[in-house]
Parts: structure tokens; sequence; C-alpha cells
């Protein structure tokens, strides 16, 4: 007789579980691949502007607070280098990081017909959001050549030690889309929540300003888990440092597991998710 297992067999079993998830993984590359050409070619094909609207978001957000700041509206203290590269980087990443939190949830939504009707490793939709996000990534650091080429800044060994930053940048993202995701399948509201919990956390985070170091909000900066790691990622790019080498270990870790546990929580709540959305 064969055995078919369940999400709830899945869990009494966690190796068979963890067997499982990775054959799947495995398996979902090219299926991954061709959705991500056709979600590609589908953004752009009615667009005007097509990739440049890639551009477009961090650019005008930074030119915004450059403006402000040259004309004396905000003050927001010293950097360590020019301002307008401080916010163009910052803006860079914090675009980024949004994406890739975003990311999950819309493959998923934009895919839910499709799941509910073909047997295919659910695994292929995050793989195909995580490309996407790596082709922003190389839009974006054409971005980052230009504002370091126009402001003279010198290259230096951190480039490279910055792709690290930024690829934690782009999992922590990742792995809190994935824990958000099956609720989002659930629940409009989550996805209308995002908007208003994203622009909060802007302005949560140092991307337009330095870490504040007076309580309380130095407390708030420091609870933040994008903070490590953006600074992280800005400063080995324009000066080579890495300002608190331990809160960036940590969010690493939490990166990664947090990672885990919502590949886990995706691949377990989706099979009730469409048992219940087809009821």
């Amino acid at each position: 007789m064969k055995v078919v297992y369940t999400p709830d067999s899945q869990m009494r079993r966690p190796g068979l579980l963890l067997r499982s998830m990775w054959r799947d993984l495995l398996d979902s590359r090219e299926l991954a691949w061709r959705l991500f050409l056709r979600d590609f070619y589908a953004r752009y094909r009615s667009s005007v502007l097509g990739i440049v609207w890639a551009f477009l978001p961090p650019v005008a957000t930074g030119l915004v607070f450059i403006f402000l700041q040259a004309r004396g509206v905000v003050r927001f203290g010293e950097t360590d280098i020019p301002y307008p590269v401080y916010v163009l980087v910052g803006t860079v990443l914090w675009q980024l990081f949004t994406e890739s939190l975003n990311a999950p949830l819309a493959t998923v939504r934009a895919s839910i017909s499709m799941i509910s009707k073909v047997n295919f490793p659910r695994e292929a939709l995050i793989v195909s959001s995580f490309y996407q996000i790596l082709l922003s990534l190389l839009i974006k650091v054409v971005i980052l050549a230009g504002t370091f080429i126009y402001f003279k800044i010198p290259p230096i060994w951190g480039l490279a030690a910055s792709g690290f930053a930024v690829f934690v940048l782009i999992l922590l993202g990742m792995a809190i889309g994935l824990l958000l995701t099956p609720l989002g399948l659930l629940y409009s509201d989550v996805t209308s929540s995002l908007v208003i919990v994203t622009q909060v956390w802007f302005f949560l985070t140092p991307v337009v300003y330095p870490t504040p170091k007076s309580f309380p909000f130095n407390l708030v900066a420091n609870l933040n888990p994008v903070t490590p790691v953006l600074s992280t990622a800005r400063d080995l790019m324009t000066i080579g440092t890495i300002a608190e080498p331990t809160a960036f270990a940590v969010v690493c870790v939490l990166a990664v597991l947090g990672l885990f546990a919502g590949w886990i929580f995706y691949r377990l709540a989706i099979p009730i998710l469409l048992e219940r959305m087809s009821a």
C-alpha cells in the first residue's frame, strides 16, 4: 500500500519533512526560471517606461531628502560620507529590502489559480520571487555605481564584503515575507497593512539619517532588525568598516532561522489554505 504523507504526518516526522523540502527545492529550479521569465515579460510588456520603474522609487525618494537637507528644511546631523551618497545608498538598500519583503506574497498570490489546479513544487514560486529580487539587485547596482562615480567615492575592499550584507538584507526581507505569505493569502488586510507598516518602518530605520545616539531613539534603532544590516552594507560600501558587528551577526542568524521557519510554515500552510479556499 502506498502511503501519502500529509502536512500532519510530515510534522510528526521532521526528517521526512526536511528531505521532502530539499528534494522539492531542487526539482523546482527549472520551473522557477520559467515563472520568473513569465512574470518579467508580463510586468514590463505593457509599461511605457519599462525597467526604468526599478530605478525611480529609490532615486526619487533620495532626491527629496537631499533637497530638504540642502534647503535646511530638515537637519539630520553629520554623516561620515557626503549626505547625497548616504541617502541614495540607503534608499536603494531599503527599496531592496521592501521588495524582498513583498515578493513572496505577491508571487504566490498571482499564481494562486495555478496552485489550485496543477501539482508542482510550491518552492518554485519562492525561488521565482528570489530571481526577481536578484534582477532588482543588478539594476540597483547600476544606481550605486553611478552614485559612486558622480561623487568620486573611491573603490575600497568593503565593496566586496558588502555583498554579503546585502544578501543578508534580502534573506531578512524574504524571511518576514514568507512568514506573512499564508496569512496574506487568507486575509487581504495583510497586503494593505504592509504598505502602511513599511512606510512607518522606513522612518524608524536610519535610511536617510544617522543612527541616533540618544535615548529613546537609539533604543528604537537597536531593536530594529534592519538597522544593523542596512548600516553595515552601507558602511562597507563607502568607508569599509562595521559599526555594530555583534548586532549584525545576531541578525544574520535570525535571518537564516527566520527564512527556514518561514519556509516550513509556508509549505505546511499552503495545502490547508487551498482546501479552505476551495471549500
